[in-house]
């Protein structure tokens, strides 16, 4: 059996967000729980049930929220579990992908495997029935604050657990009732606390980060790609990114943003010694001008500098998601070893939702930068090199990349509204109660959409940049990287003479890029 289709065993203390990324693209991986889980998650849910008719323990024998003051009685301790479902599960809006529904289920079964949730083996197995299955619970976006977690689109991955509510299965949606019918089940009754267990926690926030960060690396990836065959179309000094220059400023992400940039030039034929401009001091005039620019614009000049800062929020991002990722986010906690409940706030979304407010604010400085970069190879007054527009046969007759740049200028801007942080957006809800509140699962929503946005953005300078690569006549000079950049550009988007309709060879262009593994360089964490 090789590596990629092992099947992903939890431990919840070892889930990376690689794992995450595997069961997503290959619907057949199977999960499973570490045996070592196996005793600790028994034990629970033995010392909850015994401590439940001695104990007052929040939300097992008594209401939720403000109404914690009231004590449930034996009796209605599972009809208590199934209202709490049935009162939460009021998402509306759009549906949210399945890929984010999966990696949420992943991680809130990784929680419930380290055995201080309480619940019970048969809520396990159930859980890693859907997943195994690819049953998706259809979760609407709109709902959640993410204080107490992701209540509302929790739930409805409960209400399908229980059989209620609708999935997606097999590519199409339909009742969880009918889908459990057909693979001869029912739906699963909940034993006490376990509604609670199943939607307290910050487990879909948490698993569309980790999506998002994957997707950002790939952004980051191919940024440092367009930076660098940008850099050899100007012919830029090399010193700009010499190993001393960054080191004299050691920044993690500056230091690795320069170390890519390097490797991916290395022995290109195109960036010049400085040396190049000795000559011009020996003139005997007072003043002369040269024709050669001795410093170029800060968006060739500064990529390391600029992309720097955003590669840094990126690996603090997913050092931020992985620690989540492994947490137990429920309320009350089990402590079945010091006989204990501790009730306290490990729901809370604050860490995520400032993790990716600050990512999708890089990601939108780097759809900034490539916008400009775009605007400098486009504008011949600026570049005095190219073509107005990159326009490869009849300025003025054909539009070239003119009406491109309409569209990244506009996607751009749209990113940096998205950008304002959400996390501050804390209105008091559920009664005072839930005082001061996260947003998480907003702002990861949030955050779909600047990626998506910077995709657009940064495909569009790859088609600006290989337009200029068509009209240097330059292709066998390039750096390999740069070959194999521009060879993956063509293969989707071919050279622009004649105006046509891009608009669906550019969404070709961009799953190109989402999917070739040839972009993504490998950082250092």
């Amino acid at each position: 059996m090789s590596a990629k289709s092992k099947p992903v065993v939890l431990s919840g203390k070892n889930l990376k967000i690689d794992d995450i990324h595997r069961l997503i693209k290959n619907p057949h991986l199977r999960v499973g729980v570490s045996r070592s889980c196996l005793g600790a998650i028994r034990k629970s849910r033995k010392y909850i049930e015994e401590e439940a008719e001695k104990k007052v323990i929040y939300g097992t024998n008594t209401g939720f929220g403000p109404m914690a003051s009231y004590i449930i009685d034996k009796q209605h301790l599972e009809e208590l579990q199934k209202n709490l479902i049935l009162g939460h599960a009021v998402g509306i809006g759009t549906p949210i992908c399945d890929s984010y529904v999966l990696a949420s289920m992943v991680v809130r079964l990784n929680t419930l495997v380290r055995g201080h949730s309480g619940v019970s083996p048969e809520l396990i197995e159930r859980l890693i029935f859907f997943i195994n299955h690819r049953i998706l619970p259809i979760i609407p976006e709109h709902g959640a604050v993410g204080t107490s977690g992701d209540l509302v689109q929790l739930a409805h991955i409960a209400l399908a657990l229980i059989g209620e509510g609708d999935v997606h299965y097999k590519g199409k949606r339909d009742s969880a009732k009918s889908v459990l019918k057909k693979l001869h089940i029912g739906g699963y009754k909940l034993k006490s606390k376990e509604g609670l267990s199943l939607i307290n926690g910050t487990s879909v926030m948490t698993g569309i980060a980790a999506v998002h960060c994957h997707d950002a690396q790939q952004l980051f990836s191919l940024a440092v790609r367009n930076g660098a065959l940008a850099l050899e179309l100007v012919q830029s000094h090399s010193d700009g990114i010499s190993k001393l220059l960054h080191d004299l400023r050691p920044h993690n992400g500056q230091i690795l943003v320069a170390q890519a940039l390097r490797k991916l030039l290395g022995g290109s034929i195109l960036l010049k010694s400085r040396r190049t401009l000795e000559s011009v001091v020996k003139i005997n005039s007072i003043i002369h001008k040269i024709q050669e620019d001795v410093q170029e614009i800060y968006s060739l000049r500064c990529i390391a500098q600029i992309v720097g800062p955003g590669l840094d929020t990126l690996l603090q991002s997913i050092r931020t998601t992985e620690t989540e990722m492994n947490s137990v986010t429920d309320n009350p906690i089990v402590d079945f070893v010091n006989k204990e409940f501790l009730h306290g706030g490990n729901f809370h979304g604050e860490y995520i939702a400032v993790a990716l407010d600050h990512l999708k604010m890089s990601l939108a400085k780097l759809s900034m930068l490539s916008e400009r970069r775009l605007n400098f190879f486009l504008n011949e007054r600026l570049n005095s090199k190219f073509p107005p527009f990159l326009n490869l046969k009849r300025p003025g007759l054909t539009m070239g990349l003119q009406g491109l740049q309409f569209v990244a200028t506009s996607t751009a801007s749209q990113n940096q509204t998205l950008s304002y942080p959400h996390s501050i957006h804390s209105i008091p809800t559920n009664a005072d109660n839930q005082d001061v509140v996260s947003m998480g699962t907003d702002v990861a929503l949030f955050t779909s959409k600047v990626i998506e946005n910077t995709y657009v953005v940064l495909a569009i300078e790859a088609v600006a940049l290989s337009q200029a690569v068509d009209f240097l006549n330059i292709q066998k000079k390039l750096s390999n990287s740069s070959k194999g950049l521009l060879a993956l550009i063509r293969t989707a988007i071919p050279a622009i003479y004649d105006d046509r309709v891009l608009g669906d060879e550019l969404e070709n262009l961009i799953v190109s890029l989402k999917a070739s593994p040839m972009i993504n360089i490998e950082w250092a964490r």
